[in-house]
């Protein structure tokens, strides 16, 4: 016969049943059994002070001390209509008793309900009684089952001459009656108490299914093993926040991302300042290394997280975010379980990589866009040569070799590149100025652009120097001056542990307008204005603001220089990167020349300004 599996709940509820059952039945038992003792210790302290009243009576006590001295014992008769037999009847009848007998000092019976009885010795040991003690007693006799009382019986006069005894008893049926008078109560409480054990069984079954929401202790265990392996083993970022606005998940990948501290601080270390808002994390910011409990709404995460959990948000909506010096794609979505609300989960994904692969991608991209248009150059040059030799003007084709010479076969459309003296940043700046040209736009290297060292951390720099030119090219283009010009400086200095390069980019377009200059560097906020201008457009805002945390993460910074002004010229932005450049490889005692070509000293000043 197959065995039925009862679910966890039942077999709790069939356990409590039997353990409220059993304490009502030993309860009530401990119960009648105390009420029954009670009854029959009442009975015999009332059959002892009957007893002694009865023995203490001179006249009996005469009587009984007469007959003891006779030689044997009257017969029934005679014993049966004495003043003995009737005073015990007359004290038997007042109080109820089973029985009132006396007897000698021989245990032979005086006095008995049942006449027949009478001058016979009794059915239970009188030895105590007669020795001079008195005695309670449980048992059963002629006239049944008893509970009483046997006292001895003095000699007048005297209080160590025993001449007999009484013994009084109330009969256990009696005792029985009172009880089941007293059983009524008691069987009343116990059933009310099963009632009520049995009502709170259920309200704890139901109160258990939904705490448990209806799973069993092994679906549980497993939940919790993958609940843990899951959180722990994701790179993902998982935050579960309970329907009354608590904190109940905050994992390790979590942390990271949003660069929240992984513990609470010890005394003398310094504050820590949280990488979303940068206000200082204090004790009170701390509940637990995971941060769980804590209400959140007043969690030190970024706002755009507590925006998705709001009643208005739409369930799984991504929105990307700043933080820690990482892109972050975050959204949320409601948890429910049978139609019972659970709160939202939030979830984070790292782009941090993704987005500098992509800028890196995009420069190369742009770099064999440029290389291909100078491929068409050089094509073109050497069909030059080729006709200068085929006609014979080998003076002229000498001189063009020697003009090529010192510009360099394949020139990049930046003014002064020539001050460049890192290949990276040639060919990286090179590719934004092709991009620049074909956008209508004069990339140009300022006069003071001095870099020594080279590069040996291209990927930061790509990222912040690759935003600034993006964005000042954007506002050349939506600018209102006629002349486009993007001008870049860069100037490394050396320092113990890596130069740090500075970088300023100036453009002609109109400035940022009544903008405040840090408003720019917040989450959202672009400088891809659609119509012009500085503004939340469609773009993702978040070049300005990933560029600054970069800087700011390695030690230096990015700011607003000057504001601008319409009509131009425009912003100034400054960047300062440490530990980004080394030493030149071939590094030479003599300082580099920053102008090759005479021309360059002859700009023209509305291009050098």
């Amino acid at each position: 016969m197959p065995r039925i599996a009862l679910r966890f709940s039942t077999q709790t509820l069939l356990l409590q049943l039997g353990v409220v059952l059993l304490v009502v039945l030993l309860s009530g038992t401990v119960h009648v059994w105390l009420v029954y003792g009670r009854i029959g210790a009442e009975a015999e302290n009332q059959a002892l002070t009957l007893a002694r009243t009865v023995a203490s009576d001179p006249e009996l006590r005469s009587q009984v001390q007469a007959i003891s001295n006779e030689p044997g014992t009257p017969p029934p008769a005679v014993l049966a209509t004495g003043p003995i037999q009737e005073a015990a009847e007359a004290a038997r009848g007042r109080t109820g008793a089973l029985f009132v007998v006396v007897t000698d000092e021989t245990g032979l019976r005086l006095a008995h309900p049942d006449l027949v009885r009478l001058g016979e010795r009794v059915s239970t040991d009188p030895s105590d009684a007669l020795s001079g003690k008195e005695v309670t007693t449980r048992n059963t006799g002629t006239l049944g089952p008893s509970a009483g009382a046997k006292v001895p019986v003095f000699a007048p006069g005297s209080a160590t001459t025993v001449v007999g005894e009484v013994s009084v008893g109330y009969s256990m049926e009696t005792l029985g009656q009172s009880l089941a008078e007293d059983i009524v109560p008691i069987a009343l409480t116990t059933a009310g108490s099963l009632v009520a054990g049995v009502l709170a069984s259920f309200l704890l079954r139901r109160r258990l299914q939904r705490l448990t929401l209806g799973l069993e202790p092994e679906e549980i265990s497993t939940l919790v093993h993958d609940q843990v392996a899951v959180l722990q083993g994701v790179d993902d970022g998982v935050i579960g926040i309970s329907a009354d606005g608590r904190i109940t998940v905050f994992n390790a990948a979590a942390r990271r991302l949003l660069g929240m501290p992984e513990g609470p601080e010890t005394p003398g270390s310094p504050p820590k300042t949280s990488a979303t808002d940068g206000h200082v994390l204090t004790g009170a910011d701390w509940t637990g290394p995971a941060w769980t409990g804590t209400a959140w709404a007043e969690a030190a995460v970024p706002a755009q997280l507590k925006a998705l959990t709001q009643p208005s948000a739409h369930d799984a909506e991504a929105v990307e975010i700043v933080a820690g010096g990482r892109v972050l794609v975050a959204n949320a979505r409601k948890a429910l379980h049978r139609k019972e609300d659970l709160g939202w989960v939030v979830m984070l994904r790292d782009r941090t990589e993704l987005q500098q692969l992509t800028r890196q991608l995009d420069a190369v991209g742009t770099m064999s866009a440029a290389l291909r248009a100078q491929r068409h150059e050089f094509a073109n040059q050497l069909h030059t040569i080729a006709g200068f030799m085929s006609i014979g003007q080998h003076g002229q084709a000498k001189d063009y070799l020697a003009r090529i010479s010192a510009t360099g076969p394949l020139k990049f459309p930046v003014q002064q590149a020539e001050l460049l003296q890192d290949p990276y940043l040639q060919a990286f700046v090179g590719a934004k100025g092709v991009e620049a040209d074909e956008r209508g736009v004069d990339l140009r290297i300022g006069p003071e652009t001095l870099v020594r060292g080279h590069v040996t951390e291209p990927q930061d720099v790509t990222t912040v120097l690759g935003n600034l030119i993006d964005n000042a090219v954007n506002a050349a283009v939506a600018g209102s001056s006629t002349r486009r010009w993007v001008e870049l400086e860069l100037l490394d200095e050396p320092g113990p542990d890596g130069g740090t390069l500075h970088i300023v980019v100036a453009d002609s377009g109109d400035g940022l307008g009544d903008v405040e200059p840090e408003r720019v560097f917040a989450e959202g906020f672009t400088t891809a204005a659609p119509e012009g201008g500085i503004g939340k457009s469609g773009g993702q805002g978040l070049g300005l603001a990933l560029v600054r945390q970069l800087a700011r993460r390695r030690g230096g910074d990015v700011r607003v220089l000057t504001p601008g002004s319409p009509g131009g010229p425009g912003a100034v932005f400054m960047a300062a990167i440490p530990g980004v450049t080394g030493a030149p490889v071939d590094a030479s005692p003599a300082e580099p020349t920053r102008a090759t070509e005479p021309s360059t000293a002859t700009e023209p000043k509305e291009r050098q300004q």
